[in-house]
């Protein structure tokens, strides 16, 4: 085995094993559908990589990994041929395993995944950007490939990650700064603060602005400044037209479109559509934005006066993907409900408020559901102590739903 391979299973030990993604992976180690492995810069693709490389070196040592964030790796293997050729000399006959970490940088990747799949290599690849499943790379592959979509940490893994640190993180900790994992293994504030604004400089720089070719750099990264810190609103291509004619920075609708569209390819933001008897139309036009990471709203503000309001709503947004539910805004012309969330038959309706302890709050947050029957299950979820459960809305306080599997 090589020593680069060995490296490889120590690095994936000193990060805790992610069960909820690792486990539907394994039933395809051994199959010849490519594994495509993606997610935002950083939230723990390559550990994921590494762990699966580290479950299959038990039973064999016919293994290759390179990662191509790694500039002397992409310069010495820049194309398809020079892939192929590196894997057929470091490979023997019998079943190879590959890994290809951040693959999207190598030109022709795609036919090269296509050419190994049929060399009898299972085949691991991972990348921080949505065009790793462009319509040209499904297409290519005709369904020969099953994708897994990873996220930062949720409040549970980001605790269990710091216990073995020897920190404990708080909920008001999570719900500023977020679920990147190398942040906390950094000692104070001022040293995530560095890390998180270098993740976000190289977000915006390397896996947007370069990747997409944009010349108005300064006009990008003023609306992604705009959309990150319009976390949990509804945003529409209109308004965010405004904001930058406001700026003296006038972009046209198409340019903004195409910026939101990117900022999504790259995993950095999230949208829900609405979910409403309105025409369809009417329901694409106008998204409700969630940050990736509530990281990439902190890291913004003045004067540390974070928006607890808004970053708790995403973190709940967040950890209802992790727990696997589907998630819509419910809207009715007058009335809006954070959450229509499903998973198989099971529907609930869900508002989010950090509190609902002033009467104001309550009567807002609880009223939200005053259209709905009583055959819908209605749920509110706030940051409270108190209980404040109806006999027809259930109140989750957030430090027992950041623990839940199910709602």
């Amino acid at each position: 085995m090589s020593s680069r391979v060995k490296t490889i299973c120590q690095e994936a030990h000193e990060m805790i094993k992610r069960e909820k993604y690792m486990e539907p992976i394994r039933e395809f180690y051994d199959g010849d559908l490519i594994k495509v492995i993606t997610g935002i810069r950083r939230c723990g693709k390559s550990v994921i990589l590494k762990q699966i490389l580290e479950e299959i070196r038990e039973r064999s040592d016919n293994i290759v990994f390179l990662d191509f964030e790694d500039t002397a790796v992409l310069n010495a293997i820049p194309d398809e041929m020079a892939l192929l050729n590196y894997i057929d000399s470091h490979r023997k006959k019998s079943l190879c395993y590959v890994f290809l970490d951040e693959v999207q940088r190598v030109e022709g990747w795609a036919g090269a995944c296509r050419t190994l799949r049929i060399r009898n290599c299972s085949v691991f690849i991972s990348g921080s950007n949505s065009k790793l499943l462009s319509r040209e790379f499904t297409k290519e592959l005709s369904g020969r490939y099953v994708p897994f979509r990873v996220r930062p940490f949720v409040y549970r893994e980001l605790a269990e990650y710091g216990k073995e640190l020897g920190k404990e993180i708080t909920l008001t900790d999570y719900i500023i700064w977020g679920g990147f994992p190398k942040r906390i293994e950094y000692s104070g504030e001022s040293g995530q603060r560095i890390y998180l604004n270098e993740l976000n400089e190289t977000i915006i720089l390397n896996d947007i602005i370069n990747r997409y070719k944009i010349r108005k750099t300064e006009v990008f990264k003023r609306l992604a400044n705009f959309v990150f810190l319009s976390n949990g609103r509804i945003l529409s291509a209109r308004s965010v037209e405004k904001y930058m004619r406001g700026a003296g920075l006038p972009c046209s609708i198409t340019t903004i479109t195409k910026y939101i569209g990117y900022l999504e390819e790259a995993y950095a933001i999230g949208t829900v559509k609405k979910y409403s008897a309105k025409s369809k139309r009417e329901l694409e036009y106008y998204l409700k934005v969630y940050d990736e990471d509530v990281a990439l709203n902190s890291i913004r503000v003045m004067n540390n006066r974070y928006d607890l309001t808004h970053n708790f709503e995403n973190v709940v947004y967040n950890e209802l993907l992790y727990m696997g539910y589907s998630l819509q805004v419910y809207h009715d012309g007058s009335q809006e409900i954070d959450f229509v969330a499903n998973k198989g038959n099971k529907q609930y309706y869900i508002q989010v408020a950090y509190s609902v302890a002033e009467e104001k709050a309550y009567e807002r947050e609880f009223g939200a559901f005053s259209k709905l029957d009583n055959s819908c299950q209605k749920i509110v979820i706030t940051n409270d102590d108190i209980d404040f459960s109806t006999s027809t809305v259930r109140h989750i306080q957030f430090r027992d739903f950041v623990n839940m599997d199910e709602l």
